[in-house]
């Protein structure tokens, strides 16, 4: 099947029968903007995890995993600069109030808008496309001025005011918790410059207009990594992270042909330079799955001065406030990339169809199905003790109900690469059947080299 025949609208209609990705709170008519992972897209979710964890973390002698809380004191996203600037430019529809992003309406007419735009610049730009900018619900051309709207979620969490002037937030990236750890890691471990410090943790965003799927949600997990280095070295580290970083996609099973790089024209006022690696979603085009930045000393530098503590590095006598390599991805962003790119309709030479998962073996929700050719005769029994011999070393199910070709076909349908069938002649030669999901070939293998076999598969 052709990249470009692929329709997002059927593959998360797939993804919702398959056990993949349910809209949250379903039976009370949902809630925008969430999502929840099913059976097989936890499975997804936690192997793209994983992956990205070995990648970034457990190769590197250098970089180390942290797990910060959701909340933080306050006086955090005050000094990141969330509390004054975190925000999207939003107007309302005077005649039904839906609220639309001014950036994004223009962005869609050609016309960019950045974050380092004032109030006033922005609504100059919309001044001069409102007859071009229509409400989505009722029609009408007729918006408000456009305002700035703050992204980040408050909580009630540790508040104890009772008029809400001591506001508490959930966060609204991992990386913050990263900067104010750093002093800690240090003082714990000793590292020497450079080093990355990461963690996989969810985030929250009050997102006016939630939209395509995982792509944009108000709740979100990201895989953040910040790699701490010598001023004016953090250029050749960048180049470097950026190159690995496009290779963990091509592991994940990522067409380069799908992939691009795409730097930023307009960089915050605190980035040396910005580059996001882009994937061609189906329908959607390509956008970012993934943001590399070089933030130079900024997160470091005014946590230290909002603070009060002193978060330089000693290198032997000579002190400075390192720059940051940062390395972000969204993990349903990374997931619906996998899911798209690994969906494919496939003819026959029967003439049949067959829907098909084509995930890499190491991110597939289940790796190995283990399948008796009969429920009767001792075959369920023997094909039950393969699979607790299997179940420590793969992800794998077990299923015995239907013909074994309704049975190959079910696990297709969820990306299985490996469907092992114990027969009346594994009773005798002490060997199963392995079928192959891509090709459909079948081999027979030895039961006692059967790990083996699927370990070096897998790899």
């Amino acid at each position: 099947m052709k990249h470009s025949d692929k329709k997002m609208d059927t593959i998360i209609a797939y993804a919702k029968r398959k056990g993949f990705v349910f809209p949250s709170s379903e039976i009370y008519d949902g809630f925008a903007g969430a999502y929840d992972y099913g059976p097989h897209g936890v499975e997804l979710a936690r192997a793209i995890k994983r992956h990205w964890w070995k990648d970034v973390v457990l190769k590197k002698h250098n970089v180390y995993g942290l797990d910060a809380a959701i909340v933080m004191n306050p006086k955090v996203w005050v000094a990141s600069g969330h509390v004054a600037g975190f925000s999207d430019p939003l107007a309302d529809c005077r005649t039904c109030q839906t609220r639309i992003r001014v950036d994004k309406e223009l962005e869609k007419l050609g016309v960019t808008a950045d974050e380092k735009m004032s109030e006033e610049e922005i609504n100059k730009l919309f001044d001069q496309k409102r007859d071009e900018i229509v409400c989505i619900k009722c029609g009408s051309k007729d918006f408000t001025e456009a305002r700035p709207i703050n992204l980040l979620v408050q909580s009630n969490v540790g508040d104890f005011s009772t008029d809400g002037s001591n506001p508490v937030y959930l966060r609204g990236e991992t990386a913050q918790g990263i900067y104010v750890n750093f002093k800690n890691v240090v003082d714990s471990l000793h590292p020497k410059i450079p080093f990355g410090i990461a963690q996989i943790g969810k985030a929250f965003r009050n997102e006016i207009s939630p939209r395509q799927f995982l792509f944009r949600t108000r709740e979100f997990e990201q895989m953040e990594m910040q790699y701490f280095t010598r001023p004016g070295e953090d250029k050749t580290a960048y180049e470097t992270w950026k190159e690995e970083r496009w290779d963990s996609f091509k592991q994940m099973g990522i067409s380069e042909e799908h992939l691009r790089w795409n730097q930023h024209d307009n960089l915050v006022f605190y980035a040396a330079d910005a580059w996001d690696i882009e994937y061609q979603f189906p329908d959607y085009g390509f956008d970012e799955v993934e943001g590399l930045h070089m933030r130079t000393n900024y997160d470091l530098t005014q946590h230290s001065e909002h603070s009060g503590k002193d978060l330089s590095f000693n290198d032997n006598g000579d002190k400075f406030i390192p720059h940051v390599v940062e390395t972000s991805i969204g993990v349903g962003r990374a997931f619906v990339a996998v899911l798209a790119e690994a969906y494919d309709e496939e003819e026959l030479e029967d003439g049949d169809t067959r829907v098909v998962l084509r995930f890499v073996p190491k991110l597939a929700p289940v790796q190995v199905a283990i399948l008796p050719l009969m429920k009767k005769d001792g075959l369920a029994e023997a094909a039950q003790q393969i699979f607790a011999d299997l179940a420590g070393v793969f992800r794998v199910t077990y299923d015995e109900s239907g013909s074994v070709g309704k049975r190959y076909r079910r696990q297709d349908e969820i990306g299985t690469p490996f469907c092992v069938t114990y027969d009346y002649e594994s009773k005798d030669d002490k060997m199963v059947t392995v079928r192959d999901r891509d090709s459909m070939k079948q081999e027979r293998v030895a039961i006692t080299e059967l790990t083996n076999y699927l370990q070096e598969k897998i790899r």
